[in-house]
């Protein structure tokens, strides 16, 4: 049994504390946030109990905590946590700055505690499978990956003025996802933006249109577009080209029913965003991290690929920037 506290009781960390709390070998013993209504709220719905976050973090019956606070926390949380022997669940990113994350991973490594980063991607079962198939063999050599992401409305400016950035909040999945199907590290990045869907976005210093190109060492190419106006839902997509074919994942309707006339097919729309599409992403992720902790093993994805993923995000933004290619 892994006893858990969630920190941060807003709308992750509700998706999170509620499958800590269902799942048979683990319990939720607390739930912090400075919002006292949402703390109380989740703790009430789960049967735990309301802490501080120093409380969380010191209480001799929590042995991991899920880290679900604004990302201006997260470095701090993970190494105080660490540091009081807890396993960490965190949110993505570790930090906006690549080098306060591996000043963070160093301490991580020095408390010798399992840190996992929460790219839930990897665990959504449409593009898990395709992946086992990819590895299986089924289209040979990975060549060319292909990857679309597009919200289906933007977030509030007051958002985006604090997020990073579109490369390093948005598509940070989608660079996570690139490494893990490539299964080479990208060594060139090229990319290209626009501020199209709402000029006050711009006005914020960030875009809500861009294309990202990476290279690997042996020549394998991802390509990623990410969009944060989608009119017919929230677009996610994956097709994976290689030596003997073709593999993709396509978006999930919210029902598969389709009704045919003579003025052609009529389906329903995409699921409208991704506390929907990656319900069951979410749930499998956290049965990733309790297995780790109760076998002993290190969780995965991990600090290094949080900060993998950074790095890239860093170097799109600059790459979209500057114009240049950003070699790695």
């Amino acid at each position: 049994m892994v006893r858990l506290a969630v920190l941060g009781a807003g709308r992750i960390g509700k998706i999170h504390g509620r499958n800590a709390a269902s799942h048979p070998q683990a319990r939720l013993i607390s739930v912090s946030d400075p919002h006292q209504p949402s703390a109380e709220a989740l703790a009430a719905e789960t049967g735990a109990r309301v802490s501080t976050i120093d409380e969380a973090i010191a209480a001799s019956d929590v042995d991991a905590v899920l880290i679900c606070t604004p990302t201006t926390t997260h470095a701090d949380l993970i190494e105080r946590a660490v540091q009081a022997g807890k396993a960490v669940f965190c949110e993505k990113p570790v930090d906006l700055s690549s080098d306060r994350i591996r000043r963070c991973l160093a301490e991580v490594g020095k408390a010798g505690k399992p840190l996992m980063i929460g790219f839930n991607r990897r665990f959504d079962p449409n593009f898990a499978t395709l992946k086992q198939r990819i590895l299986d063999g089924s289209v040979g050599e990975v060549e060319l990956v292909t990857i679309i992401s597009r919200d289906p409305a933007p977030p509030p400016v007051s958002y985006i003025e604090s997020s990073g950035g579109l490369f390093r909040d948005m598509m940070i999945h989608d660079l996570d996802l690139a490494r893990f199907l490539l299964a080479e590290e990208p060594v060139e990045v090229h990319a290209v933006a626009s501020a199209l869907v709402d000029p006050a976005i711009g006005k914020a210093g960030d875009v809500d249109t861009a294309a990202v190109l990476l290279k690997t060492a042996s020549g394998k190419i991802a390509q990623i577009s990410n969009s944060r106006r989608a009119t017919y839902g929230y677009d996610q997509r994956i097709e994976v080209h290689g030596s003997k074919g073709l593999i993709r994942a396509h978006n999930v309707p919210k029902t598969t029913v389709e009704v045919a006339t003579g003025a052609g097919f009529l389906a329903d729309p995409v699921q409208d965003f991704f506390l929907e599409r990656y319900a069951e992403a979410y749930r499998l992720e956290m049965t990733a991290f309790l297995d780790a902790i109760l076998a002993g093993k290190a969780p995965n994805p991990s600090g290094e690929d949080g900060l993998k993923a950074q790095i890239l995000a860093d170097a799109a933004t600059e790459a979209a920037q500057t114009g240049n290619t950003i070699k790695l």
